[in-house]
């Protein structure tokens, strides 16, 4: 194999690639990317297995061929060599050279057999659902963190997409909070209902360019789902299993209504959070009444109050959160204000606009058991 291709390009398509490399296997050739240059396009590969990676990168194929470099090691040496063209070469051992001739280096290394890569399965691909890279990226930074990063219920380390004809649910929950967004799609679908791990979306978050005008070209099969986009495929298994029932969880009975200001309850909880270490569980205390809310905080640093304006129906209340989940949602909501839905201190406090198009579910903390 000869391949020749700017650092720009290669050092892009190795970084796009390199999050599908795991970070711990006993298979030694799925810490390597693979570069394949036996067609008219040379693509990079990376696979853990659970998630497959594939992007074309431009470049010049003077000799087609194929090989696998442990991907650490390449794009270590990518990112340090100067702007400019960056030469693969291999011979039928494998044995790989990186040249950059502007500055007469030359790198000896040796290469793995592709024979042994496991290589994206070609999936049959029917018609497929589209979404601007905008909305896919805004998507999954308004929901993700509700996900659980270590549970053994293996739904909570995925995040629910159901399609119903051009709506667009996306569900994550943790046990202690719940995140739903609702968009509309230009087209109508065929209804489907599948849990995407929550590492692919990550992933794809950091990848996806989110240009409003470029779209994604999602796929579902039983078993897995593929996104498209660019010259990038990205190809994951889904979670199997029944996704809990929202209908239990979701209630639009209140006791207390709360209009506020969402950048002024953003800005105090997150003043407040300082009087809170880290790993210190410490709620975030808000008593509500016809005038205002005000939010405290005490710990063993000392405390801190603040009041703030809100429009209030229904009865007074006092209750205590996670100030971190709270501010979780508040940073993704666009809305200048938000309305708050609260029934008792021990129930959830739900955040929706009118339309439903987001929903927060955030459990309270028990105060006095938090002191």
């Amino acid at each position: 194999m000869n391949i020749v291709c700017s650092k720009e390009e290669l050092l892009k398509g190795v970084t796009i690639v390199q999050k599908a490399v795991p970070t711990r296997t006993t298979m030694s050739i799925l810490e390597c990317i693979l570069i394949d240059a036996t067609g008219d396009e040379i693509k990079l590969t990376a696979n853990d297995m659970e998630i497959g990676i594939e992007t074309v990168v431009n470049g010049k194929i003077i000799e087609g061929g194929v090989v696998a470099i442990e991907a650490k090691f390449l794009s270590d040496v990518v990112r340090k060599l100067p702007d400019n063209d960056i030469s693969i070469i291999t011979d039928d051992n494998y044995s790989t050279k990186i040249i950059c001739e502007d500055i007469n280096l030359n790198y000896d290394i040796v290469g793995k057999s592709g024979d042994d890569f496991a290589k994206i399965p070609f999936i049959s691909r029917n018609e497929p659902i589209v979404i601007s890279q905008f909305a896919l990226k805004e998507l999954i930074k308004q929901t993700i963190f509700s996900t659980a990063d270590n549970d053994s219920n293996k739904m909570m380390k995925g995040e629910l997409f159901e399609i119903n004809d051009n709506n667009l649910k996306v569900v994550a929950l943790d046990g202690h909070r719940l995140a739903i967004r609702n968009i509309e799609l230009k087209d109508n679908y065929e209804s489907k209902k599948v849990v995407v791990p929550a590492k692919t979306l990550n992933e794809i978050s950091k990848i996806i360019p989110g240009f409003a005008d470029e779209m994604v070209n999602i796929f579902i099969t039983d078993n897995n789902i593929i996104f498209e986009f660019d010259n990038t495929i990205v190809v994951s298994r889904l979670i199997d299993g029944e996704y809990f029932k929202l209908d239990n969880m979701l209630s639009t009975d209140y006791k207390t209504k709360i209009k506020i200001n969402k950048r002024q309850l953003l800005d105090s909880i997150d003043r407040a959070s300082l009087m809170a270490k880290e790993g210190d569980k410490k709620p975030i205390i808000m008593d509500i009444n016809d005038i205002n809310i005000n939010l405290s905080i005490t710990s063993v640093m000392g405390s801190m109050n603040e009041n703030i304006s809100i429009d209030k129906e229904g009865i007074d209340m006092r209750i205590g959160f996670n100030p971190k989940f709270f501010m979780d949602a508040l940073k993704v909501i666009d809305d200048e204000e938000i309305i708050m839905y609260m029934v008792d201190p021990k129930a959830p406090c739900y955040i929706r606009d009118d339309n439903e198009t987001f929903i927060y579910m955030i459990l309270p903390i028990n105060i006095n058991s938090a002191r």
